[in-house]
């Protein structure tokens, strides 16, 4: 869907030259060399929306990346969200639902700046190993397995680079 109106707007060797261009995408403007930047503001000319979006995650993150008590977070996230649902932005309308149902916990981010990111990451690792471990019945082996894969090779001095 997103290099469909590519076909109808830009050549062959247009299209060609934003291969990748995505990944410009995911990160932050400030983490970009000229070159880079030069290649979304390309973009950016052919979407104007796709813009405004870009610009809105940076927003975003500025405000998590900025020292604000709670009460100020809130002020600050209710703002952004006004912003992006009047701008009209849908590409935004699944995370603006989560944010709204989560609003409080989202915001307590900003009592200790604490995030939940140990806690994803060791979820997928679990869900990799089951993956992996299709077929083991007994609960213990898979236990055991997880023990092995988060810590286990550390106790045994297994180097596992």
């Amino acid at each position: 869907m997103f290099y469909y109106w590519w076909c109808h707007i830009l050549s062959k060797e247009e299209r060609k030259s934003f291969k990748n261009v995505h990944w410009l995408l995911r990160q932050r403007r400030a983490d970009l060399n000229a070159d880079e930047r030069r290649m979304l503001n390309r973009l950016f000319r052919y979407s104007p929306k796709l813009q405004e979006a870009y610009e809105a995650c940076e927003s975003l993150t500025a405000i998590y990346e900025s020292r604000l008590s709670k009460g100020q977070g809130k002020r600050k996230l209710r703002g952004w969200m006004e912003r992006v649902t009047n701008r009209k932005l849908s590409c935004f309308d699944s995370f603006l639902g989560t944010l709204n149902t989560h609003f409080e916990e989202v915001t307590n981010y900003f009592i200790g700046r604490h995030t939940s990111g140990f806690v994803e990451g060791l979820n997928n690792k679990i869900k990799v190993i089951k993956r992996r471990c299709d077929g083991i019945t007994n609960l213990g082996h898979l236990y055991q397995r997880v023990f092995l894969d988060l810590n286990g090779y550390d106790r045994f001095g297994v180097d596992t680079l």
